[in-house]
């Protein structure tokens, strides 16, 4: 996971559902990619037993790749941390889970981190009935030659906050190199709208490992716009994702939750620990 302070609430919500929905959470171990060594401390003074580990992110390479998006938290360069975890991460680890700071588990997460990967460098819930052209410009579509870039594959739109990884493979096939090249582009000829998504839509789409959509009901937090409450997709749920522009704690502090902030809402931390809500 990543941490940074605006969405720190977010994510102690995340460890200790994490933990709570765990039969062996003494097996699990976070790993914190941030810009902000002191934010270390502030886990550990709520999980005083976490086993964590903190990365430092320098955010100075990404920096100059990003480009404007929709919704200016998406231009954070935080939010392409997950385009370098092979880098930033120990060599000695081989597979990983990533998950964004928006997300609560209500399942054991060993049940998602065992999802086999099939000999694919990435596992993630694909919805391929979404319509997968909305996620790139005219200009792309129209250029041949950018177009061919889903070829022979069986594109589909998937959602970059859950995932599992697999670092060897994506090491051997330098992925985040393929990554940067898009983004590169990107600034020379506008490709796509959408933050960094995008890229990983290029350069993995139709190339995964699929997972049950159990585990990813995302889109909780709504649109990139006006951040509207939304209703769960039909069937099982093993981990809530608020995606989109509307967060839990920051409508529940408006004092204009969704209906659905209610799932989150016993996790935040913040409010177990001070008997209220502080700014």
């Amino acid at each position: 996971m990543t941490l940074d302070l605006h969405y720190l609430r977010g994510s102690m919500a995340a460890i200790l559902s994490t933990l709570q929905h765990s039969s062996c959470p003494e097996n699990i171990r976070f790993h914190f990619i941030s810009s902000l060594p002191s934010l270390h401390n502030t886990i550990l003074q709520s999980f005083p037993y976490l086993r964590c580990q903190l990365h430092i992110f320098a955010p100075s390479p990404v920096q100059g790749l990003i480009s404007t998006s929709i919704r200016q938290a998406l231009d954070s360069p935080l939010n392409y941390a997950r385009n370098y975890l092979p880098t930033l991460l120990p060599t000695c680890l081989t597979k990983v889970l990533y998950l964004d700071s928006d997300v609560i588990l209500v399942d054991d997460v060993a049940d998602l981190a065992a999802t086999p990967l099939l000999g694919k460098p990435l596992a993630a819930p694909e919805y391929c009935n979404a319509n997968f052209t909305i996620y790139f410009t005219p200009s792309f579509w129209s250029n041949p030659s950018l177009s061919l870039t889903f070829a022979g594959r069986k594109a589909c739109y998937f959602n970059t906050g859950v995932m599992v990884i697999d670092l060897v493979r994506w090491r051997v096939g330098g992925y985040t190199t393929r990554i940067v090249e898009w983004m590169e582009l990107q600034k020379r000829m506008r490709i796509y709208e959408l933050g960094s998504l995008p890229p990983f839509l290029l350069v993995f789409a139709g190339e995964i490992a699929s997972v049950d959509h159990r585990w990813n009901q995302h889109g909780l937090g709504g649109d990139n716009y006006r951040g509207l409450c939304r209703d769960l997709h039909p069937g099982p749920v093993s981990l809530l994702h608020w995606s989109g522009k509307g967060k839990p704690w920051a409508r529940i502090d408006s004092g204009r939750p969704c209906p659905l902030d209610a799932l989150w809402a016993p996790y935040d931390l913040l409010v177990r620990e001070n008997g209220g809500i502080e700014s």
